[in-house]
């Protein structure tokens, strides 16, 4: 194979993006040869601006059917990640889909479960692992340079958004229309670089959510979440979309210092000597590990969505290692489904988390939801979606 054929389902805010990089050929060996809406209006955009030569189809089945692509995009709404992805692979096509992996970790498995028998490549949307910054937290901690584990926090709450916002389309913010708030919508990005950086999940969660706290909506604005490790450490995670200005700020403690990622900088505060080892040999009363503050340099650019995009494709004609496998994509949900369940169970809850509780709570408000989402995958393609 010398190039990909690429479909994309979906062409609102996220699919008509990437439909326009790939149109232009800024992606190496990629060339994309079809498009799928069920909105008249997105496929007249499609032809006026993507040109004859890139087919358009009404319904997904056609698309995967019709010969024409050897890999699809999906850029749909949260609920129909896994269904459509599950219905490529089936048909011998390499996924890519977008963020999240789905709404509940019990059907992410299944899609999970079909990719790996698939044999094909199959990867997610987390534009944010192209971010040089995070790139080198996770090679600091990985590499042992912060040492062991013992807080991470991390303040998110430069999500603000209006009520105006939500009213946008019936189907924001509702249990039916988008299984989630905050976390299922602005959040995956921050879920999944949280537990990606640090290579594991937190063992509980205890979580307190606000349900339209701050809007007029059915699900969660607001959240903080307390979790454990199996070594002890704990973490904080906040966030909202009804503070202005917002933070956006991740720091991490470790034996051998701290490490903040804030306002496009990466800063570390090296211990000379491990703090655990200062505790025990010290013998002055007060005092402190030497600390120096040290600029990390950062090589790189963010390339974004088009860089996971060239990444897939490369994977696919090279065998390049996926940045974001879409295995991956279950540890970020894992998190956002614990916050929610231990908000509506006023309770601890562990990881794995309970997948057949979640779906039970997940049920019961879905159907006392405002929003009738119509039946069906092919016929939630026609929303529009801009984060």
């Amino acid at each position: 194979m010398e190039e990909v054929r690429i479909g994309i389902i979906g062409i609102g805010n996220m699919g008509t993006g990437h439909a326009t990089y790939l149109a232009r050929g800024e992606v190496p060996g990629a060339r994309l040869t079809a498009v799928c809406d069920t909105n008249p209006d997105r496929l007249a955009w499609a032809r006026a601006n993507l040109g004859e030569g890139v087919a358009r189809f009404e319904h997904p089945e056609a698309l995967m059917d019709s010969g024409l692509v050897d890999g699809v995009m999906i850029a749909v709404p949260h609920y129909d990640h896994p269904p459509l992805a599950i219905a490529a692979l089936r048909r011998g096509l390499h996924v890519l889909i977008e963020k999240p992996a789905g709404v509940y970790t019990k059907q992410v498995r299944e899609m999970n479960r079909v990719a790996a028998e698939s044999g094909k490549v199959f990867g997610i949307m987390f534009n944010q692992r192209t971010n040089p910054l995070y790139q080198k937290l996770r090679d600091l901690i990985q590499s042992g340079e912060l040492g062991e584990l013992k807080r991470t926090i991390w303040i998110i709450t430069n999500w603000y958004r209006s009520q105006s916002y939500y009213d946008s389309g019936g189907w924001r913010a509702t249990w039916a229309g988008e299984g989630g708030g905050v976390l299922a919508n602005q959040d995956p990005h921050q879920l999944d670089l949280w537990q990606w950086t640090l290579g594991q999940l937190p063992k509980r969660v205890r979580a307190f959510c606000g349900f339209g706290k701050w809007h007029d909506i059915e699900v969660e604005d607001d959240v903080t979440a307390y979790v454990e490790y199996e070594n002890g450490a704990t973490g904080v995670f906040i966030t909202s979309t009804g503070e202005a200005p917002g933070t956006n700020r991740f720091e991490l403690s470790g034996d051998r210092g701290k490490i903040v990622i804030e306002d496009g900088k990466l800063t570390f505060w090296r211990l000379r000597v491990p703090e655990r080892q200062f505790n025990r040999e010290y013998r002055g009363g007060f005092g402190q590990p030497e600390c120096w503050k040290c600029e990390i340099p950062i090589q790189g650019t963010e390339t974004g969505h088009k860089g996971i995009t060239a990444n897939w494709v490369s994977a696919i004609l090279h065998g390049t290692p996926l940045l974001a496998p879409g295995e991956e994509g279950i540890r970020a949900l894992e998190l956002a489904n614990a916050m929610h369940l231990s908000a509506w169970t006023d309770d601890w809850v562990e990881i794995p988390v309970d997948e057949d509780l979640y779906y039970h709570h997940l049920q019961e408000r879905i159907r006392n939801s405002k929003y009738k989402k119509p039946a069906g995958p092919a016929r939630t393609l026609d929303i529009e979606r801009s984060f």
